[in-house]
């Protein structure tokens, strides 16, 4: 019987003690554990920063990508082979600054995986800057008299791109937490879960205590239900999108794979993709 362990390697995070990136880290490994995954069958994609190296550290196919690019490589492996379960994952400036346009046609398009981001608030690879989810006001090194621009609701934003999975957790809350992981990863279709994960270093400003003091877990809102689109964007907006749980969750919409005409059953990835000499030296003559 496959358990969280096997998900775990010989390589130890290098995350400042208390970083809220250990519990997701342990969220995504119970989740897989949880949904009858293998690590063979599990594919973690992730980007540039602190969040980054999540990829290293669970046992499982693993791919470093570049700043902003998490979403288009970990797309390209599901749609490459459909058998594997992909995780894409990020931080704040990673997918809501310059991979914003990825994670917006991304939640349009509805492909089947899960993309989880490790919401700080800051730039804290980098040591400390303001990113996109940075309070108006938020003093850093790069905004020494507090930022000017408010910050971005990506949890709004999902929901007007058509999202079909929004979820919110804690990483103080590693139940709920893993259970919105394991929705995601059963949910037929784009599952975003934005993760509130503090940055003891450079953040202290939303720290735990902040977050525990601030945040409404959706669980405990008497009749609130996850698949009312309108509602969900007033409870949002009613708590400056300070929820936890899940949010919306559209199981109506096809995935995109579904809507594909003549998608192969057969993964790309196990076909023969070597060209006859024949048809290769006609299709040369085409651009001849």
């Amino acid at each position: 019987m496959v358990t969280f362990k096997d998900f775990r390697n010989n390589v130890k995070p290098n995350w400042c003690p208390g970083c809220g990136d250990f519990s997701v880290q342990a969220a995504i490994q119970r989740a897989s554990a949880n949904v009858g995954l293998t690590p063979e069958n599990l594919a973690v994609v992730s980007g540039i920063g602190c969040s980054g190296r999540i990829s290293g550290y669970i046992n499982s196919y693993g791919f470093h990508s570049i700043h902003g690019r998490a979403l288009p490589l970990a797309q390209g492996v599901k749609m490459a082979n459909r058998d594997l379960t992909v995780i894409a994952s990020g931080g704040d400036g990673d997918g809501f600054a310059i991979g914003l346009g990825h994670t917006i046609h991304a939640i349009r398009r509805n492909i089947d995986m899960t993309y989880i981001v490790m919401d700080n608030q800051i730039y804290g690879l980098t040591k400390g800057q303001t990113s996109p989810r940075s309070s108006a006001g938020f003093k850093t090194k790069s905004t020494p008299k507090g930022a000017i621009e408010p910050s971005i609701n990506p949890m709004e934003m999902a929901l007007t791109s058509g999202g079909t999975f929004v979820a919110q957790g804690f990483s103080s809350d590693l139940k709920e937490l893993t259970s919105l992981i394991e929705q995601g990863l059963n949910h037929k279709g784009f599952s975003l879960i934005n993760v509130f994960s503090p940055c003891v270093t450079y953040n202290k400003v939303n720290t735990y205590d902040w977050f525990k003091e601030n945040l409404v877990k959706l669980s405990e809102v008497e009749d609130y239900d996850a698949h009312n689109k309108e509602a969900a964007m007033q409870t949002l907006m009613k708590h400056d999108g300070l929820v936890t749980g899940l949010i919306y969750q559209d199981i109506e919409q096809p995935s995109y794979q579904e809507l594909i005409d003549g998608y192969d059953e057969k993964p790309l990835s196990a076909q023969n993709l070597q060209l006859d000499e024949n048809y290769f030296n006609d299709l040369v003559k085409e651009f001849m």
